[in-house]
């Protein structure tokens, strides 16, 4: 099954690029079709699930017809398909949404975590210390006991019997520089180990403060990289900014992400070696706070 999301992106471009070639402007066919000109916009940068009954009277306006309107709606249908997250509504945020739809299809992930753990590999005390952090910086836009079940969700879909293959970078600095309880920082180390211990698809590998990135210049955010089980769905790279995520499908602009990736895999530490290191950093922290009672 192809993931709704990259349905939508297709159907957007090719909207998009109809109503270019017939030389409409965006507010031009929002007239023509009685939609709202925030609306048409939302729809072609995908932002919205279609609606099919809207979706046609753009292609009559848009005289489309034949194999190429029949396709279309199609796409439409598909693209409107929900998923488990659309129970949660905004409920669990509108950035989980994105990652949860692109996970359930993805055939593999790989990530690069340069400021937070794995969303989906986080036990429950230690999303509850993270949503504590995010209070301090202002208001959510989710509910906090609605984000975390919607996370655990998104761990079962993950680490089920034939789910994706995910391998994610973590940078070592996280560890140290997040202000969280050291026993919780270490339960969550040692979560981290069981998880990657015990899943042949999961791979964790950590990338030390002190190890040069040859061959470009260092990452500016975290990232992620997605293939998919349909294989029309192009690969993609989210990217995670402070205030949304940046969806590429380009080839050129997904090989840049591939190769960052392939550098950072290069510098870090092996699997093997990575679960060392978590080892004795939690043992570290347990015997710290251990002192400290």
């Amino acid at each position: 099954m192809s993931s709704p999301y990259m349905r939508r992106q297709r159907l957007a471009a090719e909207l998009r690029k109809i109503r270019e070639d017939r030389g409409l402007t965006l507010d031009e066919l929002a007239q023509r079709v009685f939609l709202s000109r925030t609306k048409m916009t939302r729809l072609e940068n995908c932002q919205i699930r279609p609606d099919l009954h809207e979706i046609l009277n753009v292609l009559d306006v848009l005289e489309v017809e034949g194999s190429k309107r029949e396709k279309l709606i199609n796409l439409t249908r598909e693209a409107g398909q929900k998923g488990w997250w659309d129970r949660y509504g905004m409920s669990m945020g509108p950035r989980q949404k994105l990652y949860a739809d692109l996970e359930a299809h993805a055939a593999s992930i790989r990530s690069y975590n340069q400021a937070g753990f794995p969303v989906m590999l986080q036990t429950s005390e230690f999303m509850d210390e993270l949503v504590r952090l995010d209070e301090c910086q202002g208001p959510l836009d989710y509910q906090p006991d609605r984000m975390a079940r919607a996370r655990e969700q998104r761990q079962e879909v993950l680490l089920r019997s034939g789910g994706a293959a995910y391998e994610t970078i973590l940078d070592e600095c996280v560890v140290h520089r997040l202000a969280v309880p050291p026993t919780v920082m270490a339960r969550q180390l040692l979560h981290l180990v069981e998880v990657v211990s015990s899943h042949e698809q999961i791979s964790l590998r950590l990338l030390p403060p002190s190890v040069a990135l040859p061959g470009g210049l260092l990452p500016k955010a975290s990232f992620f990289i997605y293939t998919f089980t349909e294989k029309s769905d192009p690969e993609t790279a989210v990217v995670d900014t402070v205030n949304t995520d940046l969806v590429h499908t380009k080839r050129q602009e997904v090989e840049r992400y591939k190769h960052m990736y392939d550098r950072l895999r290069e510098a870090s530490l092996s699997a093997q070696e990575t679960v060392g290191f978590l080892m004795r950093v939690a043992n570290r922290l347990a015997d710290r706070s251990g002192s400290e009672t």
